[in-house]
């Protein structure tokens, strides 16, 4: 589970309740047509601009927001220099025997058996770029998902807002009922406010962070598998990768190699 995600977004919400309880109620803020109308419109919006099979998607990219592994790259590094001396000592065939554990990352795994296989090295690289470039497409996709969330919510809360001075405005002769009439219309655009602000544009910059950090694992472990394709010393092999390191991660190899 990402702590910062929860983090966040319990801060959030701890700092909107402790507000709104130091200058009145919570319950001032509770309002169920306005809840359905910003909360179900921009889910209908978001229906409305994707197809409906990528939009029952939404809650499978949530879990993948929340709950996914950030890949470390210093421990796929370690990997694909472990088998580069194996390759190296025994002959590239001989990987076949230790990819099958399961201890390695699958999309190393699938590239080491086209290289052990003798796929063309440049048929290789094409499949697997292709493969990052698929990977690619599909989180732009989800994360368009809570962009396109994001985007309609507040246009729904000022649709709202807008209903609720119409009826409001039809009313003018009960002056006492101006004032929580206006209060029950605004409440539209502060749920649509919160909900863009506090969850759906931050979970679309979170996958967005998510998708570059799992397309840079990818790229590395394409680097890797090439270089232990075309034979290279596992030195050499571990110099090119140690670049998609920063210091941090490459004293944490060096360490367990002294």
């Amino acid at each position: 589970m990402d702590i910062a995600t929860i983090i966040g977004f319990g801060g959030c919400i701890l700092l909107l309740v402790v507000s709104i309880l130091m200058n009145g109620s919570l319950l001032t803020f509770v309002d169920v047509p306005s809840m359905m109308l910003v909360g179900g419109g921009a889910v209908a919006a978001m229906i409305y601009c994707f197809p409906l099979k990528q939009s029952l998607k939404l809650l499978s990219v949530l879990k993948k927001a929340v709950l996914s592994k950030t890949p470390d790259p210093a421990e796929n590094v370690a990997a694909l220099v472990r088998l580069a001396e194996v390759a190296r000592r025994d002959g590239i065939l001989s990987l076949e025997n230790h990819l099958s554990d399961g201890t390695y990352d699958d999309f190393m795994v699938r590239g080491l058996r086209m290289a052990i296989d003798g796929q063309d090295p440049a048929v290789i690289q094409a499949a697997m770029e292709q493969e990052v470039e698929t990977l690619m497409e599909r989180h732009t996709s989800g994360k368009g998902l809570f962009e396109t969330l994001g985007k309609y919510a507040p246009a729904f809360g000022m649709l709202g807002t807008i209903i609720g001075l119409i009826l409001m405005l039809k009313n003018m002769d009960d002056p006492a009922a101006l004032g929580p009439g206006m209060a029950l219309a605004l409440v539209t655009t502060f749920y649509g406010s919160l909900l863009s602000n506090v969850f759906f544009l931050p979970m679309a910059d979170k996958l967005g962070l998510r998708s570059d950090e799992e397309v840079g694992s990818k790229v590395l472990i394409i680097r890797g598998v090439m270089s232990i394709q075309s034979g290279d010393n596992p030195r050499i092999v571990q110099q090119k990768l140690m670049a998609f390191l920063d210091a941090k991660q490459r004293q944490k190899i060096e360490a367990e190699q002294e």
